[in-house]
């Protein structure tokens, strides 16, 4: 990352993650420049007019600097304060070929930003923005393009407690999320210049904070799950060092009406199934789970559409990690259920910095 030629310190110090803060929209899927990390994040499922099923993922990142610079003056002006960088990856089911491409700019000359007054976020020509009935994801690249319109079938839950979402013990170790469970989607995607209209089904979440990991963390593991009967599960497990899940793992159940029920450590077990290793990482990831909520009578098998949903993203955020679709099946409450999900996983290959 082009962090490293910061050395120097300033008087700013970026706000944490704590209680009492009220998250409210549209304001908050704008940019929060006085945290230090944000993200938006897109995954979803497609399906072209001629049938053919894909996965899709599009992070868009701001990391802030202000900490690390001197203060401005006539002589020295800042000339940025933020590097923001971008992933598209798609998974093509049916040939099991998975794309991925990166982008990193410094936030000025227009080249990439993130509004502080409206929804928009972009890297070069690629963008997110939008509003609360529709959001708008453009995507240009050599080996495909993507468009989408995404309209959200519920409104906004917040994890954790009233939209903080605990990561581990001390203050601040903590980030403000929020996700849009339900998205109806369709668009267009170019792949080989063939242009294909599509229809899917998508997922937004929205991160900002800035202390979020501990020194005895390594990583996470994190899920989202789209049952066919209008429900959705978010879970996540914080690793120790010691491969054990942080206590503050927790996750949220989504019901079909919109309501909510948090989910802690104890609400749920994710059993690993099976495991793959990268032939370009050598990392070892788990690759099939079973997750149960016993008091919900909730049992699934997880799957990934194919194994090698690995992103290496030497070129930006210089983190390696699995991000990958899934299929969901299992009972709920007696009843065979489907559905589909995605799944990430960090600090498999070494600890996550973020």
């Amino acid at each position: 990352m082009l962090i490293g030629c910061f050395l120097f310190t300033s008087g700013f110090t970026y706000q944490l993650a704590l209680p009492g803060r009220k998250i409210s929209f549209p304001e908050d899927h704008f940019s929060h420049p006085d945290f230090k990390t944000e993200w938006w994040y897109y995954t979803g499922h497609l399906k072209t007019e001629s049938g053919r099923l894909y996965g899709y993922q599009v992070t868009f990142f701001r990391f802030g600097l202000r900490d690390r610079q001197k203060r401005e003056s006539k002589d020295r002006p800042v000339l940025f304060t933020d590097l923001y960088m971008a992933h598209f990856a798609l998974s093509d089911i049916e040939r099991k070929k998975f794309l991925f491409r990166e982008r990193i700019n410094r936030g000025y000359s227009n080249r990439a930003g993130a509004a502080t007054d409206r929804y928009l976020v972009w890297n070069e020509d690629w963008k997110v923005e939008g509003d609360e009935k529709l959001h708008r994801i453009e995507i240009a690249d050599r080996s495909a393009s993507l468009k989408l319109r995404l309209a959200p079938l519920k409104a906004p839950i917040l994890h954790g407690e009233n939209g903080l979402s605990r990561k581990g013990e001390g203050e601040g170790r903590a980030s403000y999320y929020y996700s849009i469970t339900r998205m109806k989607t369709e668009g267009e995607l170019t792949m080989g210049g063939k242009r294909e209209k599509v229809t899917g089904l998508s997922w937004m979440d929205h991160e900002f904070g800035s202390n979020q990991l501990g020194e005895d963390q390594v990583g996470w593991d994190w899920f989202s799950i789209q049952l066919d009967n209008d429900t959705e599960i978010m879970l996540y497990l914080m690793r120790r060092q010691d491969g054990s899940a942080d206590p503050y793992s927790s996750g949220t159940l989504v019901y079909a009406n919109g309501t909510t029920k948090k989910l802690a450590l104890t609400a749920f077990r994710i059993e690993v199934l099976e495991r793959w290793k990268s032939p370009k990482s050598g990392g070892f990831y788990p690759i099939k789970w079973k997750v149960t909520l016993p008091e919900q009578r909730i049992d699934l098998d997880i799957d990934p559409v194919f194994n090698a949903q690995e992103l290496i993203t030497n070129r930006s955020t210089r983190v390696t990690y699995w991000e990958g679709a899934v299929r969901v099946s299992g009972m709920v409450r007696g009843k065979p259920i489907a559905g589909r999900g995605y799944v990430e996983m960090t600090g498999y290959v070494e600890k996550l910095r973020l």
